[in-house]
């Protein structure tokens, strides 16, 4: 058995369906199962990550799971885990633990990945680059004004399709030999906020305005919020202002298959749009 944390998020449900459909037992833990969408034959149970000693029945017969570093009391969870004879992790941390290690998301990383190194799990640590599916924040000025309207112009990213994210975990908690790596993952193609918009129209089947509202007084309204420079590098969605880390090969090497472009989310997920 293989529990799903955060069954019902970007990751967790393309994991779920991916276990599932490969043949595996998968349990899918959510805070409201009223509002999982599951494959049949999964099992959905409810849970509190921030209350981890309640899960001890959650954690039986699974023999490993996959974790969110932004998991509520992650210590405590590795601890019950454990407890109940899981033998394997696999986390998602963040690419800025390697690139801005010293900012606010940097640091809470990396201390997320040091628990689960130093648990008595076999751990796998995954470190994606930009969600492709940030620009959902953009559905609503897509759907009413047909044009993106972004508070900067960002720079080229390789945005990673949270399916791929999900398919190194399927890796990780299924076969043997991914104990101890760390896995940095990015898509195939660096791409501006603009080039996101063209794709977007490109699978909407019709062309969308761009235009950057340089609205200064939000942008100074966002940068007092943000501890610093990575931070507020990420927080307009589905613009990335940091440097690009560069394209990895680490999907296809894992998994066999090339990443998944831009273009492939954006057609896959254009009703999202409409």
């Amino acid at each position: 058995m293989i529990l799903v944390t955060s069954a019902t998020g970007n990751v967790g449900d393309y994991l779920v369906r991916r276990l599932h459909g490969s043949g595996f037992a998968v349990r899918a833990l959510t805070r409201d199962p009223a509002r999982a969408r599951v494959p049949s034959g999964v099992e959905v149970v409810e849970g509190d990550l921030d209350s981890p000693a309640s899960l001890g029945e959650v954690f039986d017969g699974v023999t490993g799971f996959f974790a969110l570093g932004t998991t509520g009391d992650l210590s405590g969870v590795l601890r019950t885990a454990s407890a109940a004879g899981v033998k394997r992790v696999v986390l998602v941390s963040t690419f800025l633990a390697r690139t801005h290690p010293d900012s606010a998301i940097g640091r809470g990383s990396l201390e997320a990945e040091r628990l689960v190194r130093e648990s008595d799990l076999e751990e796998t640590v995954l470190r994606p680059w930009e969600y492709a599916s940030n620009v959902v924040a953009w559905a609503e000025q897509v759907r009413t004004e047909g044009v993106v309207r972004p508070l900067r112009a960002g720079l080229p990213s390789p945005a990673v399709h949270p399916a791929d994210i999900a398919a190194l975990a399927a890796h990780a908690l299924t076969e043997p030999g991914h104990a101890g790596e760390v896995y940095p993952l990015t898509g195939p193609e660096e791409l501006t906020p603009r080039d996101k918009v063209r794709a977007l129209g490109e699978a909407l089947g019709r062309e969308l305005g761009y235009a950057e509202r340089q609205d200064r007084r939000e942008l100074e309204r966002l940068s007092e919020q943000a501890p610093d420079e990575a931070t507020a590098g990420l927080m307009i969605p589905g613009v990335c202002s940091l440097e690009s880390p560069g394209v990895t090969d680490t999907v296809e090497r894992i998994t066999g298959s090339p990443a998944r472009g831009f273009g492939q989310w954006a057609a896959e997920n254009v009703h999202l749009f409409r």
